[in-house]
């Protein structure tokens, strides 16, 4: 039970096989009480329902962490709840699912694949205003936005955890097919680094997960819609052949929030070998 008694907020826990929901289970398993959010509240509840299925303590909360008074207000309700707050999980995060999206994931992979001579994919002069601003709510600003709530609990209590989700996206050019995207994450770990340095002497330990590849059914869509040959382009750049399980990323989020970690303002990459 390394997170015993502790109370865990985690954000974009809608989706019934996403990240979120599996480091929220993964953290229930270990004895914190749990609040999660999502600005798709039917699917918040949902999972706030399964949560208490393992005999937890969850509170489902509808937030759209792109809006500063929404936040405000899910922090107030979760002490309301709990009284306090000792793990902040910032996993909420739009990702790159649009028919456009795909097709430039699909160039891009292609490009990094193919013997072809080298040339301009032509995918950043092509974007349009909303391709590059559609990141920034709730990637960025909705990141920020929990984590001064967050301190505002932490610090006075001189113990915190904070475990941001960026992507390799933001560590490395794998996600070349959305330079918005990748823009955003990046971000996420500066911002990451950044914090822990202000917060680490008061005992506030922040840290991030920056994934290359989650098995969600966000991916699985997308895997579904690819030919053979796509398919295989795609695993030749993945030396484990496969993408991460969302309960492995957990078990890595639950470390970084117990008092077993020693980390602080550190960037892990768990990605099956796709970035080094």
């Amino acid at each position: 039970m390394k997170l015993k008694d502790k109370v865990a907020l985690i954000t974009g826990t809608a989706a019934p096989k996403g990240l979120g929901k599996a480091i929220a289970v993964a953290m229930a398993r270990e004895g914190a009480k749990i609040a999660v959010c999502d600005i798709n509240e039917e699917g918040v509840i949902q999972s706030a329902k399964d949560i208490e299925a393992t005999g937890a303590q969850a509170l489902g909360l509808r937030c759209d962490v792109s809006d500063v008074e929404s936040v405000r207000e899910t922090f107030s309700k979760v002490i309301d709840r709990y009284g306090t707050l000792d793990i902040l999980v910032n996993n909420a995060a739009l990702i790159p699912t649009k028919p456009a999206d795909t097709d430039r994931r699909n160039r891009h992979y292609a490009y990094m694949t193919t013997p072809i001579p080298r040339q301009s994919i032509g995918i950043t002069s092509s974007l349009t205003d909303d391709d590059w601003l559609r990141w920034w709510g709730v990637n960025v600003h909705g990141v920020f936005y929990c984590t001064r709530e967050a301190l505002k609990i932490m610090e006075p209590a001189k113990y915190g955890r904070i475990v941001n989700i960026a992507s390799t996206g933001g560590i490395s050019v794998m996600s070349g097919h959305s330079p918005g995207y990748s823009a955003s994450k990046a971000a996420v770990v500066s911002f990451t680094k950044t914090v822990a340095q202000d917060v680490a002497g008061a005992g506030i330990f922040v840290n991030c997960i920056a994934p290359g590849g989650i098995h969600t059914d966000d991916f699985e869509g997308y895997l579904s819609g690819l030919t053979d040959v796509q398919r295989n382009t795609l695993w030749q750049i993945m030396p484990a052949g496969r993408l991460g399980k969302p309960e492995e990323y957990a078990a890595l989020a639950v470390h970084l929030a117990s008092d077993e970690t020693y980390c602080v303002g550190q960037i892990i990459s768990p990605n099956g070998g796709l970035v080094f």
